[in-house]
């Protein structure tokens, strides 16, 4: 078990690690996350007594790491892939190590073959590849056959292969009851092995909690109907109780049966959810059930509507409706759709069943880790670069940017980013749904 309290570390007047208190179980992957400088290596260096605290402490097993017994055979960790020395070879390595940790030679060519290094276990480090490197720390940390294992970025420089490999190696060790804690920037991987998850940002903690808790907390995953009978669909639900909200959104779509969904009196989001004002964000979403449509993905904002018609022979008629170019008002042909919040798809198919509402379209938005985690860091990131035409110093026309137009910032200094979901929560604030 890996115990944090009050934990914090200056350096000169800057603050790397700010009161952090957690505790990273045993028989689980705990994922370690937070934006780059978020002092998320240094606290792990603390953990290892590599550091040393300014106040609190972190504790492994209970105990801080200098005053463990055989430390090597109740922690391992990988920290860096460059801890080997260049010049020896990964067998020397690690019997330098098992000597001086009292541990069996034997186990050296056990975890040479866990990593599959030993085809070039005779070889030296500097002819290595950044991916053997981290096979090696790997086999470092696992050595002394320890309890208690730390990785810091582990897959980075991993092929498909090898980060398949470390995903499962990571699972079963914490299915054999070892306490696991892993530091990475990709949210696909975490997503896939992590149970738990500690968020930091700015050296403060800002989640604690199992993974599916935090992406259903940070997130909007809902299920989007598509429905003639939405009034009727949306009162029966709302009967259910608070747990369960409702959105109304506009499915409309073109003669050629390319549709979007977009906010009633709004426009169109990613997954089917924006919140306004940025038109380089639309994304599709698929909705099936009509025919002639071959489940297009395309973005349901006016403009592509109105294009959409005109390319069709279509047109607004005298009263400011849009036509098909034969007179008739399509407006007929609009559905609303439903977002809902708090039932499952097959709960929300019942119910519509139940009620007599026509369904033409169900289906799940689900967020992802990698949402739910731009939400939480978005203004503890402090290094963020601003993307778009202010950071080539032009403007959206090209033309270089004069004293009026807009300027890059300092990335440093940026308190919020944006993401694929708009503008971010601000820091310790759930974003109200």
């Amino acid at each position: 078990m890996l115990t944090v309290r009050e934990l914090t570390k200056r350096y000169g007047g800057r603050t790397a690690v700010d009161g952090l208190t957690f505790t990273v179980e045993p028989g689980r992957v705990t994922g370690f996350l937070g934006p780059n400088g978020a002092g998320k290596s240094t606290t792990m260096r603390m953990m290892l007594g590599l550091a040393r605290p300014t106040s609190g402490e972190a504790l492994v097993n209970g105990r801080e790491y200098w005053r463990l017994d055989r430390p090597t055979r109740q922690v391992g960790a990988l920290l860096s892939p460059d801890a080997a020395h260049p010049g020896r070879s990964a067998r020397a390595h690690l019997t330098a190590k098992a000597a001086g940790g009292g541990i069996p030679r034997s186990r050296v060519d056990e975890v040479l073959e866990e990593v599959g290094l030993t085809g070039v276990a005779r070889q030296r480090v500097h002819g290595y590849s950044l991916g053997m490197r981290q096979r090696l720390g790997v086999a470092d940390a696992l050595l002394g056959d320890p309890g208690v294992l730390l990785f810091d970025e582990p897959v980075n420089g991993l092929d498909l292969d090898g980060v398949r490999w470390m995903r499962d190696l990571t699972r079963r060790l914490a299915d054999e009851g070892r306490t696991v804690f892993v530091s990475s920037h990709l949210m696909s991987e975490m997503e896939m092995v992590a149970d738990h998850l500690v968020v930091v940002g700015r050296g403060r903690l800002i989640a604690d909690a199992p993974i599916s808790d935090v992406i259903a907390a940070w997130s909007r995953t809902h299920v989007l109907v598509r429905s003639p009978d939405a009034a009727r669909l949306r009162e029966g639900l709302e009967r259910l109780g608070p747990s369960v909200r409702i959105e109304a959104v506009e499915d409309t779509w073109d003669d050629r049966g390319a549709r979007g969904v977009r906010e009633a009196g709004g426009s169109c989001d990613g997954g089917g959810v924006r919140d306004g004002g940025d038109p380089g964000s639309a994304r599709g979403v698929r909705v099936g059930g009509e025919p002639g449509s071959g489940g297009d993905v395309r973005g349901g904002g006016e403009a592509g509507a109105e294009r959409s018609a005109r390319d069709a022979g279509g047109g607004r008629g005298q009263d400011g409706r849009r036509d098909r170019g034969d007179g008739r008002d399509r407006s007929s042909d609009r559905s609303t759709g439903l977002r809902v919040f708090g039932l499952g798809v097959a709960e929300v198919g019942d119910h519509a069943h139940a009620m007599g509402a026509r369904v033409h379209g169900l289906r799940l938005e689900e967020a992802s880790l990698e949402e739910a985690y731009l939400e939480l860091t978005g203004d503890a990131v402090e290094y963020g670069a601003r993307s778009g035409p202010a950071a080539s110093g032009r403007d959206a026309s090209g033309n270089a940017a004069g004293d009026t137009g807009p300027a890059a910032g300092d990335p440093a200094s940026s308190e919020s980013t944006a993401g694929p979901a708009g503008p971010l929560r601000r820091l310790g604030r759930r974003r109200s749904r």
